[in-house]
């Protein structure tokens, strides 16, 4: 298992702060706003990593408290 610090390098879609719910389409979804030349180059080749990718750490306000 990796470390949250390894994660922000890229993961997976499930674990991003971006990857939201949508209540119109009753699935998940990417919240950014890609421009057309972003979007192509990221599909075009899937096993690359995304650079907007941040780990959803729902516990990093709590660690500041202490």
């Amino acid at each position: 298992m990796t470390d949250s610090k390894s994660k922000n390098a890229g993961g997976t879609c499930d674990s991003c702060i971006h990857y939201i719910y949508d209540e119109d389409f009753l699935c998940y979804t990417c919240d950014l706003n890609m421009d057309q030349d972003e979007m192509t180059s990221y599909t075009q080749n899937p096993y690359r990593k995304c650079p907007f990718y941040q780990f959803r750490d729902e516990y990093i306000n709590v660690r500041k408290q202490i």
